[in-house]
């Protein structure tokens, strides 16, 4: 089946790349997602990317430790910045174009970021990995990932975790959790899901952005959920 979508925006989570490990970067997690990525990139669809930092830290839970938040905050977006960096260099050995722009100014480690810079990059068969979060404290990558879909007028966003998609309850700690095939986001306020954090869940319910929920974990996934198989959960 063909891709319906010319542009996507992917958000990957940083607890995902520690793979299985308890920290860090798990480098076969790592190549399993640059190779999923590639392979999609190979069919024509415009990949950006905003990935997480909870692999390395978190700002909320520097917070919890002593830190002020907003460095807390500018901790975890400069982790952000290490998952990027590892992502670019694992795709480029895969044989994909791909750059990273930085919400922050950071030259030469990326190029920083606007819309117009992301989409050119876009247009010439690069895959787009967006670090640094919004570039402001108490937004989250969720947050960041939908405005950078919105920006790059992405056709949908996909949210790959370690789970299949969104249930009644986290089913990694209650089993008899229903999964749900599709959902709106306005049932995702009220049943009180924890999916995205509700400045997410607002912004993509506000500027019309669809969103699926998907386990990134499982190879050949991304490509399914784009050729319209019934893979993960969709949110309208």
């Amino acid at each position: 089946m063909m891709n319906k979508y010319n542009r996507i925006l992917l958000k990957l989570s940083g607890e995902s790349l520690m793979g299985a490990k308890q920290y860090g970067i798990d480098d076969v997690r790592l190549n399993e997602y640059a190779f999923q990525i590639k392979d999609v990139a190979e069919t024509g669809t415009q990949i950006a990317i905003v990935i997480g930092g909870g692999n390395i830290f978190r700002g909320l839970s520097g917070e919890s430790r002593g830190f002020d938040r907003v460095k807390g905050d500018q901790m975890g977006m400069l982790a952000t910045v290490i998952n990027s960096l590892a992502l670019q260099s694992a795709l480029q050995s895969a044989g994909a174009k791909a750059s990273v722009l930085t919400s922050i100014r950071m030259e030469p480690v990326g190029e920083y970021y606007n819309k117009w810079l992301a989409i050119e990059r876009l247009t010439q068969g690069h895959v787009v990995i967006i670090a640094g979060g919004t570039g402001n404290p108490f937004f989250t990558t969720d947050t960041a990932a939908v405005l950078r879909g919105i920006e790059i007028e992405a056709g949908i966003m996909l949210k790959g975790t370690r789970v299949d998609g969104i249930y009644t309850a986290d089913p990694e700690k209650d089993p008899a959790a229903v999964k749900y095939d599709e959902i709106t986001f306005d049932e995702i306020y009220a049943k009180g899901l924890k999916v995205m954090d509700l400045t997410a869940v607002t912004l993509c319910r506000d500027n019309h952005l669809p969103l699926v929920v998907f386990d990134m974990d499982t190879a050949g996934n991304l490509k399914k959920v784009l050729e319209g198989d019934p893979v993960g959960t969709k949110v309208r």
